[in-house]
C-alpha cells in the first residue's frame, strides 16, 4: 500500500472561534474537518470545563500544501488578537486521496 504526503492541520481554540474558522475553510474550499470539544490547561489557566462560551474545541482538516498557507494566514491576521487559539501543522501520509481538498 501506497501512503501520498500531506498535511494535518490542527487548531484547538476557544468554541466561540469555531464559526470563524469553518467561514475561512468555506471560504477556501476546504471539506472534510472534524472537530470535538476539548480540556486541558495552557497559559490561560483551566480551559473547557465551565459554561457553554468558556469551552475549547479541536479542529483537524487534512489540507493541501497549497491550500495550508492560504488558511493559516487568513487565521492567524483574523483571529489571533481576538481568539484563544494554537495551531500546528503535521505531516502525514493519507491512502484515499480522493477523499481530501
Amino acid at each position: 500500500m501506497k501512503f501520498y504526503p500531506t498535511k494535518l492541520l490542527t487548531i484547538t481554540c476557544e468554541i466561540l472561534a469555531k464559526k470563524n474558522i469553518l467561514d475561512i475553510f468555506t471560504k477556501y474550499n476546504v471539506t472534510g474537518y472534524t472537530s470535538y470539544e476539548v480540556e486541558g490547561r495552557g497559559s490561560r489557566g483551566l480551559r473547557g470545563q465551565g459554561l457553554e462560551n468558556e469551552k475549547n474545541i479541536k479542529v483537524e482538516v487534512v489540507i493541501s500544501e497549497e491550500k495550508l498557507h492560504d488558511v493559516v494566514e487568513e487565521i492567524a491576521r483574523t483571529m489571533f488578537t481576538n481568539f484563544a487559539i494554537m495551531l500546528y501543522v503535521s505531516e502525514i501520509g493519507i491512502l484515499r486521496t480522493e477523499k481530501f481538498s
